[in-house]
């Protein structure tokens, strides 16, 4: 009875130990911060392996990622980075240039070489998507292949039947109600209808958790700027888009606005060495709306390439 009980006791301290470094291993990563056009901008770098730099969109930063990190840790070295104006920058806006995706290419470039990465496989959503194909293209020299979340480049659609009021219609039911939650200094409410607007939901917002809310709050600054701003989107042309030999993987919801879609209609036209998936039952959210799927995926699109 005594060996009994001094084996049960060892083996409840053996358990705990256990789980505390099972906790131990999941800490996350640090948050490093490199200096970059004349600004500092943070990131974290975890796993090893072949390099995958996450490029967030609008109302985002670093931690949009948050479901894939662990995951693509596992095989790869990941980079999520915040881009300019993001969570935790402290960046002020005072030169509406700099929201551009053309300046946030050059950072992204900037930032690619400083590290060393040599190339690495781009994963970009929404905005982040619109960075990633134009740096694909200025610099194919950092790029092994490229994953585009559903880009917004208006461009795309201007010689596309109905393009224009597709376009139209989107800004109008999107941007608009955007613009007048910021004139009365609401930044909740232009937030709510960005995420209404982008996911074609008007009721999306109310379902986000506490944190989720908090991340979106801490990221109107250069939503902000966004719209009260002119020639953000550079356009971009079907023999630019010829000019990229990396591997594309283009994504999309089954339930994403139009816009979106007709918008990866266009980039697979014009691509020359793409494929296109589709993710099941999710709206314009693709990374943290079906990170299940998302992840399987782009891991297989990334191993393969």
């Amino acid at each position: 009875m005594f060996l009994l009980q001094l084996f049960c006791l060892y083996s409840c301290k053996s358990t705990n130990t256990s789980a505390i470094t099972q906790d131990e291993v999941h800490v996350a990563p640090d948050v490093k911060t490199v200096f970059i056009n004349g600004d500092s901008i943070h990131y974290i770098d975890t796993g090893k392996g072949d390099p995958v730099v996450f490029i967030h969109g609008a109302l985002g930063d670093y931690r949009t990622w948050a479901k894939q990190i662990d995951t693509f840790a596992n095989t790869h070295r990941i980079i999520a980075y915040s881009r300019r104006f993001a969570y935790p920058n402290k960046q002020i806006i005072n030169d509406s240039a700099k929201l551009s995706v053309i300046s946030h290419s050059r950072d992204l470039s900037e930032f690619l070489k400083l590290l060393n990465l040599r190339k690495v496989h781009l994963v970009g959503h929404s905005f982040g998507a619109d960075i990633a194909l134009f740096t694909a293209i200025d610099h194919p020299e950092l790029v092994r292949s490229l994953v585009l979340g559903e880009p917004f480049i208006p461009s795309l659609l201007q010689n596309v039947p109905g393009g224009d009021t597709i376009v139209n219609t989107f800004i109008t039911k999107t941007f608009v109600p955007v613009i007048e939650a910021f004139k009365n200094n609401d930044n909740e409410k232009a937030a709510k209808a960005l995420v209404s607007g982008v996911m074609g939901d008007s009721l999306y917002f109310s379902r986000f958790s506490q944190q989720e809310r908090e991340i979106l709050m801490a990221n109107t600054v250069e939503l902000r700027g966004i719209v009260f701003s002119h020639d953000i989107f550079s356009p971009i042309s079907c023999d630019d888009q010829k000019k990229i030999k990396a591997p594309v993987l283009l994504l999309k919801g089954d339930k994403s606005p139009l816009v979106f879609l007709r918008m990866i209609d266009e980039l697979n036209r014009c691509l020359e060495n793409r494929e296109i998936a589709t993710l099941t039952n999710t709206t314009h959210g693709l990374e943290y709306e079906n990170p299940v799927e998302f992840n399987k995926i782009v891991l297989g699109f990334i191993d393969k390439n």
